[in-house]
């Protein structure tokens, strides 16, 4: 019987799908039928990996863990002797960091090919194998777009733009202790600007501040809605809610720094082989697509990926100017992690509305002085300049056990 040509490349279409389904059935019994995830990402990131890894692999269901960072690591920490987790997965390197140092993670080499050795300066990988690279990460500003225009507000490019009167009680951020990101983002401009300029940066902004939220996604969201016109963020905040329609915008500062997104075995996992099958879903060209959703907008780590990402998406493997100005130290990051979280939250979050009021007064005093020289009264604002400024510790204490 003779077959058309139609009928042949059915065939092997049916025939192909067949194998796929059989090979994809064989991985999936292969694997354990769950695996638990302490993640302090939120649904809209966990929630499309988890349904594609579950399609790619049915018999295994995914269960999230969702807490922040900090909460996560003490989770992981607290529940050591009978650990139930298998993954650890977060943002903050200095995290990982303090797990891998109390022996609480996995090694795990990938087995995914195409992705490189570094992302900007940073090594995608932990150079000892106990943690995973899956996306880029940077820090800066997010904006408003119809907020500043009816303010009639610069747009702000650089940090020590958001020191400028013009910013004051529009400017939204969360806490470090509360957020892995926002502590990364602090430390970035204390390691890019050194200790004391750094926190006289961060003491200087924090006096145009309007609120300090208590979560990290409440920033984006008070940008988003106009509650302020700027945030100081993550960059996929910025570039997933300008994705899904939000009249947002985001910049890279000079001073910013570019570190990897990571995900890690956690010690004596109870499902290792799937465990390892999720590690090497999120890095594969399929895993990494999805980053590019809208609702996600992060910066994979392959950089094959690009091809279809938008058109105005940044890609730091051909923009090299990202993250360059600081070479960040994860070390002295995890070091100094508690004590730069405590002095932020003394020095700012319990005290924005002094900071804010004698910021404004320092302002309003400076632009009195504008038309006219007064000696006294310039050597009593640098006087209050250098009050707001001032540390109670210095940065060898910081890191002194």
């Amino acid at each position: 019987m003779k077959m058309s040509f139609k009928t042949v490349a059915r065939m092997i279409s049916i025939a192909a799908t067949t194998f796929c389904f059989l090979v994809g059935s064989s991985l999936a019994a292969d694997l354990e039928s769950k695996i638990v995830i302490v993640t302090s990402y939120p649904k809209d990131l966990t929630g499309p990996f988890k349904k594609a890894f579950e399609a790619k692999y049915p018999g295994t269901m995914v269960e999230i863990l969702q807490k922040k960072t900090s909460a996560g690591v003490k989770y992981i920490q607290e529940t050591a002797q009978g650990n139930t987790s298998d993954l650890m997965w977060a943002s903050a390197p200095d995290a990982f960091e303090v797990l891998k140092a109390d022996g609480l993670l996995e090694k795990y080499m990938p087995k995914t090919a195409g992705i490189p050795e570094k992302i900007g300066s940073y090594p995608i990988n932990d150079p000892d194998g106990y943690y995973i690279g899956f996306a880029g990460s940077g820090y800066g500003i997010m904006w408003n777009t119809r907020y500043l225009d009816s303010k009639k507000i610069p747009v702000p490019k650089e940090w020590a733009d958001l020191k400028m009167p013009v910013y004051h009680n529009h400017v939204g951020m969360s806490a470090p202790s509360r957020s892995g990101t926002t502590h990364l983002t602090v430390e970035t401009v204390l390691q890019g600007e050194g200790w004391e300029k750094g926190w006289a940066t961060w003491k200087e902004m924090a006096g145009n501040f309007k609120m300090v939220t208590e979560r990290s996604f409440g920033v984006p969201e008070g940008v988003n809605s106009g509650d302020f016109g700027i945030g100081i963020v993550i960059d996929f905040f910025g570039f997933s809610s300008k994705a899904t329609g939000f009249p947002v915008d985001f910049v890279y500062p000079t001073v910013t720094t570019l570190v990897p997104a990571n995900i890690a075995m956690v010690k004596s996992a109870p499902s290792p082989k799937a465990a390892a099958a999720f590690i090497e879903y999120l890095l594969s060209i399929e895993g990494q697509e999805l980053l590019l959703d809208p609702a996600i907008r992060r910066l994979p780590v392959n950089p094959d990926t690009y091809a279809k990402a938008p058109k105005d998406f940044p890609n730091p493997f051909t923009d090299k100017s990202i993250g360059a100005a600081v070479k960040f130290d994860v070390g002295l990051s995890k070091d100094r992690y508690n004590i730069v979280n405590s002095l932020f939250d003394v020095m700012i979050t319990y005290r924005r509305e002094d900071l804010a009021n004698a910021s404004e007064a320092i302002q309003k005093a400076e632009a009195a002085l504008s038309a006219k020289s007064n000696s006294e009264a310039e050597a009593l604002i640098k006087e209050a300049r250098g009050l707001i400024a001032a540390l109670p510790i210095s940065e060898a204490d910081a890191v002194d056990g």
